[in-house]
């Protein structure tokens, strides 16, 4: 495993039980799922590339715009879903007519797959990548290499 994704997985591990806030991205005090990768990316690789601008809960579903998406592909670096592995983030779909608005990192692969995300109702949690997480993965992602 890269040097990268470990220290990923060892920062995503002191984010668990972090309360879900929507737009929030601080350890142990809250954060939304892009307020987890935010953190995440401020730990490992340092100041955000950008500055995020407010939201709402429903990530432009009205409009149709694939903000996160777009977003993402701007910031990280893609990669094959098929190919993911420990430290990688995921793009969701939770609903096959409405725009990706969920992400988490891939805590484990093989047999009994699972990820970290922040879950409204629930926080910072690592849950299966079950049958039904996984069919909702419309994109795949790693963090760029440090630069310093």
């Amino acid at each position: 495993m890269a040097q990268t994704q470990a220290v990923i997985l060892q920062e995503l591990q002191e984010w668990l039980g972090t309360p879900y806030v929507h737009q929030a991205s601080q350890k142990r005090a809250g954060c939304d799922c892009l307020g987890l990768v935010r953190g995440v990316w401020r730990a490992v690789l340092g100041q955000e590339p950008v500055e995020v601008p407010p939201y709402t809960a429903d990530w432009s579903e009205t409009d149709g715009q694939e903000t996160l998406w777009q977003a993402a592909q701007s910031h990280l670096v893609p990669k094959f879903p098929e190919d993911r592995q420990p430290g990688d983030i995921l793009l969701f779909r939770m609903r096959s007519d409405a725009v990706a608005k969920h992400l988490g990192f891939v805590s484990r692969t093989g047999p009994a797959p699972s990820f970290i995300h922040a879950y409204s109702g629930h926080g910072v949690v690592e849950s299966p990548l079950s049958t039904p997480w996984a069919r909702r993965i419309v994109a795949c992602f790693e963090f760029p290499e440090r630069t310093s």
